[in-house]
């Protein structure tokens, strides 16, 4: 399939030799937002840990390359590090409201774990990494996967497994506190149908803090200290609900950072990342 623009940059950036499956189906029919791109380590044999990339945009927006685009080394050293990496597509909340905007994610991973022999993937070791909305979803996912919560996932499509890490870069975790919980189109009001004030319920289901419990997988989690989409008090929360339950997670707000952008691709990060990944995905 013929790759865009954002694609051939993206490509133009990986560490010479990476073997690179592009607009892979993953949902059993044609939609572009039921796509992922493969990327596996140059020169060495699987079968590979994971890190499955989910982008931000606040749940209405941008695709499987834009976080990328930003994260160049941190991409770069993930692959240098053995790791392969999986960047989805999903359907937006304006057509999949949710839960249909995480069945979509779910099922990617899903068939990332049906496919493993295929590609040399070793399901025993996938991490979520996640960027704003993407980190929301990751650390949602994260968080219910032992819960086994049936509106979830497609119909059979639940695999019994369990992640290893979570990287959550500055994503929401509890949609009531969001600001804009009393405006019906603001990206939290469009990804649940409602606004969170009116529908908690809605709202408390679609917020990872709400599937916490002492068996989910360790965090690591980037927020900026300037942060003015998302205040940095929701990964102070998520922070706080982990250590309540006895979760392994390190939160570092950086400083003067905005909501993204290159200032999370430095060196310091990234040697964070890949510490936190060689740690629980070895």
């Amino acid at each position: 399939m013929a790759q865009g623009p954002s694609a051939r940059r993206i490509q133009e950036r990986l560490p010479e030799g990476t073997r690179v499956y592009g607009n892979i189906p993953y949902h059993g029919d044609s939609l572009d937002k039921h796509l992922l791109d493969l990327y596996l380590p140059a020169d060495t044999q699987g079968p590979y840990p994971l890190v499955v990339l989910i982008h931000g945009g606040g749940w209405i927006s941008n695709d499987k390359y834009a976080d990328m685009g930003y994260m160049p080394q941190t991409i770069a050293d993930l692959l240098n590090q053995g790791l392969a990496i999986a960047s989805i597509d999903y359907r937006f909340a304006t057509e999949a409201v949710f839960p249909g905007i995480l069945q979509d994610c779910n099922m990617a991973v899903s068939f990332l774990y049906d496919q493993a022999d295929t590609y040399g993937l070793d399901v025993a070791h996938i991490a979520l990494m996640g960027f704003s909305a993407g980190g929301h979803l990751a650390a949602l996912m994260g968080t219910s996967q032992n819960n086994q919560v049936e509106a979830f996932y497609v119909a059979g499509s639940y695999r019994p497994f369990a992640y290893r890490a979570v990287v959550d870069y500055y994503g929401p975790t509890d949609l009531v506190l969001l600001p804009g919980n009393e405006d019906p189109n603001s990206p939290e009001a469009i990804l649940i149908g409602a606004q969170p004030l009116l529908r908690p319920d809605l709202a408390r289901a679609a917020s990872p803090i709400t599937y916490l419990d002492p068996d989910d997988p360790p965090f690591l989690i980037f927020h900026g200290e300037a942060d003015k989409i998302v205040s940095n008090k929701q990964s102070k929360l998520l922070s706080a609900w982990l250590e309540v339950h006895g979760v392994e997670h390190t939160l570092t707000i950086v400083p003067d950072a905005p909501h993204f952008g290159p200032m999370y691709d430095v060196e310091a990060i990234r040697a964070q990342v890949m510490a936190f990944l060689g740690q629980y995905l070895r």
